[in-house]
């Protein structure tokens, strides 16, 4: 039995984490306690060293000292006080009155200002719980498709999680040791393709059914012509500022992603100051928010340092590379399994947990097989997107839940009855949208430049090629004999000399001679009894 569990610790390990995360244990102490148990099982069988628990504290104070990390308590902040300060409210309003004319022309707008959102707060909750009160009811007005409209403001919430400045991306550059600047250069283009294909399906939607996208009716539209142009003018104006405060930093270089998120939040602030929203109150929930879920990113942090050391000490690390590098096909094998394994991952657990997790044991085999880890990070991004509307358990769906009609309600401008939105529906709504971001998927993989045209391909300077000379070291190059011998190199090294081997009487004569004399002679006839055979 010893055996057994020596020779199959890091399989078992990894068995018991899952049996743990589907019976409802919270991630990070199942994550933690694992790696206990499991390290102090390996040390009772005499397979770890006690030694190996004395890098815990190290390990706790580097995720504290980690100062990527602190762009997500920033970002946060920024989301919730933009959420709170009514932006969305003017954004969901003005391009509606834009878009209203065209068929599907409300969608149209739930899929612009959910990009637009997800440029400046990086949050699904607050993207999909705002669009969900406050489209929602003005769509089904007006007699949209219950499933279309609950798909569009669900899907569109979650292009906070692939559009720059998403925290998934923050904590996929950190797992998988990459830069958070470059991850969101990569991730940009992919978010506003995926927008555009939200958009496509609305507008082959409005061709297939017309009546379930119809156009805003006359007496609804209150803005045209020049009065129109001011308030888009107006109200986009500080969103767009806001955006390159903080991703156009990012991007030129001004900035670092932490520096961009910190001066976001502060424009957050101007901006809530600015239309009398600031308050106390709002302060403190968004304050207390931001706590609660940098709290919980940290926890999770520190449990899966837990599980980890322990998991690369039984040679967990080991097992999955074999595992995943010896599937047919080599990089399509490994990215055809990784896609469908993070798809179905994604029914039970959310995209922290799945970046903690899969991620740190998916990068470095993926790092082996050649794969751009930013090209990867992006597309596993994107794959993750799906669980948040994943039926049943996607967490966009239970956040457009909360905020849909429940029961029967009368509207307050047409003074009808209108009926409310089933689970089932909300459910049915979200399937054409995880189907696109499948889609998605195969696209990244198809055409990867998308990703990387992007990124910064730097001086071209291999970083192999770099010599450090130390002052009175001779310059290679300059001619001088009297260089350090390297290692590995035969014409700088002296022969070595074994003391106990017989010493010829005539190499020094050998050596005077010209070498075109001896060019002929065998080394290996290297014995008086053969040079005698010779001369004779």
């Amino acid at each position: 039995m010893a055996d057994f569990l020596i020779h199959y610790m890091a399989p078992i390990m990894f068995a018991a984490l899952v049996v743990f995360l589907l019976l409802g244990y919270p991630v990070a102490f199942a994550l933690a306690a694992n790696g206990i148990v499991f390290g102090l099982i390996g040390i009772e069988l005499g397979l770890l060293h006690p030694i190996l628990f004395q890098a815990l504290p190290e390990r706790v104070f580097g995720i504290m000292r980690n100062d990527t990390l602190l762009a997500i308590p920033f970002f946060t902040f920024m989301g919730l006080i933009l959420e709170r300060s009514g932006m969305a409210e003017d954004l969901l309003d003005t391009i509606g009155q834009l878009f209203g004319p065209l068929p599907g022309g409300l969608a149209y707008a739930v899929i612009f200002v959910g990009a637009l959102l997800a440029a400046t707060t990086g949050v699904v909750a607050a993207s999909v719980i705002a669009m969900g009160l406050i489209s929602l009811p003005i769509m089904l007005r007006y007699g949209y498709d219950r499933r279309l409209a609950s798909g569009v403001i669900a899907a569109s919430g979650t292009l906070a999680q692939i559009i720059p400045p998403s925290l998934v991306l923050i904590i996929m550059a950190d797992q998988l040791g990459r830069s958070v600047g470059d991850m969101y250069a990569g991730a940009f283009v992919p978010g506003i393709i995926l927008s555009s294909l939200y958009a496509g399906y609305v507008l082959l939607v409005t061709f297939v059914s017309p009546a379930s996208a119809p156009p805003l009716p006359p007496e609804a539209r209150t803005l045209r012509g020049v009065q129109l142009a001011v308030r888009c003018l107006v109200t986009l104006m500080p969103p767009l500022v806001l955006i390159f405060l903080v991703l156009g930093t990012i991007f030129l270089g001004i900035a670092t992603p932490t520096e961009g998120g910190a001066m976001g939040a502060t424009g957050a602030i101007i901006l809530a100051l600015a239309k009398r929203k600031l308050s106390w109150g709002l302060l403190r929930q968004a304050m207390d928010s931001t706590a609660r879920l940098s709290s919980f990113v940290i926890f999770i942090l520190v449990g899966s340092s837990v599980f980890s050391l322990t998991f690369r000490a039984v040679d967990g690390d080991l097992w999955v590379e074999h595992l995943l590098t010896s599937l047919p096909g080599g990089q399509v094998g490994f990215l055809v399994v990784v896609n469908v394994m993070v798809f179905l991952l994604a029914f039970f657990l959310d995209f922290f947990e799945l970046s903690f997790i899969v991620v740190p044991l998916l990068g470095p085999v993926a790092e082996k097989l050649g794969i751009d880890l930013i090209w990867f990070g992006v597309l596993l991004g994107v794959n993750m997107q799906t669980s948040f509307m994943h039926p049943p358990f996607g967490f966009a769906l239970f956040y457009l839940r909360s905020v849909a009609p429940v029961k029967e309600y009368v509207d307050v401008v047409t003074k009808k009855i209108m009926q409310p939105i089933t689970t089932m529906q909300i459910y049915w709504g979200a399937v054409p949208f995880v189907v696109i971001q499948m889609i998605m998927v195969a696209l990244v993989i198809a055409v990867p430049s998308m990703v990387t045209f992007m990124l910064d391909k730097g001086n071209g300077v291999d970083p192999n090629s770099i010599e450090i000379i130390l002052e009175g070291d001779p310059v290679p190059g300059d001619g001088a004999t009297d260089m350090p011998a390297v290692p590995g190199d035969e014409t700088s090294q002296p022969d070595y000399v074994d003391p106990d081997a017989p010493v010829d009487e005539n190499a020094d004569e050998n050596a005077d001679k010209p070498a075109d004399e001896n060019a002929d002679e065998n080394p290996d006839e290297s014995t008086d009894e053969d040079t005698e055979e010779k001369k004779q």
